[in-house]
């Protein structure tokens, strides 16, 4: 019974390492924004272009970009935060598909667990910016909008951009979500709808100057 365990404890262990890891090449950032954006979107495509734009505005004032390290709209960001003062983070994952590291990062971490991934994408985050993306980035988005409505973090700025790409999920939460009172009408102002990068950058750098 003992041998039959022995896989578990070593997985706990596993897990404990990429925390610690984690946290230790993490430990001297503060005040970082997370971008979440498909992995799909490629290099010649209108929203990897405005990706690159979103990562250069928010490294250009300091401000450390964290994405999920990979290709796409991750990328992007990455690419745009590299050359500029603020740090350019990739917190990558393994995955049997899509996912490799892009070359635009000055710390770049390994997860094998996502629940580690997701723990360092919150901990030194003060606002997201959720770019066109699929599962993943819906998997990102909700799970920061769980985390500030039941006040698990300090409420940040969480900034979608693109309203053709997300008015339908809007509309979505408006007609059925709070039609059924799954939500308060005060949920839905967790979250901003904007049309460009340029606006969710300023949303966002325009928060982390009144939070000094």
């Amino acid at each position: 019974m003992l041998d039959a365990k022995m896989p578990e404890a070593w997985r706990v262990l596993r897990i404990q390492s990429e925390l610690v890891d984690g946290i230790e090449r993490l430990i001297a950032l503060s005040g970082a924004v997370t971008v979440f954006g498909s992995a799909r979107f490629t290099e010649d495509s209108p929203e990897y272009k405005q990706g690159v734009r979103l990562g250069e505005l928010l490294a250009a004032e300091g401000i450390p970009v964290i994405t999920g390290g990979g290709p796409g709209l991750m990328e992007a960001c990455n690419r745009g935060a590299y050359p500029q003062p603020g740090a350019s983070i990739g917190l990558n994952i393994e995955l049997p598909f899509e996912q490799s590291a892009n070359p635009y990062q000055d710390i770049s971490l390994h997860f094998r667990y996502f629940f580690v991934r997701k723990f360092m994408f919150v901990k030194h985050a003060v606002g997201f910016i959720g770019l066109p993306g699929g599962y993943g980035t819906l998997d990102e988005l909700f799970e920061a909008l769980t985390l500030v409505q039941t006040q698990k973090v300090r409420r940040f700025p969480i900034v979608l951009v693109g309203k053709r790409y997300w008015s339908g999920l809007h509309d979505w939460l408006v007609d059925t979500v709070l039609e059924r009172s799954c939500i308060d009408a005060s949920d839905l102002d967790l979250f901003h709808i904007v049309d460009t990068v340029d606006e969710a950058a300023e949303l966002i750098i325009e928060y982390i100057k009144q939070r000094e």
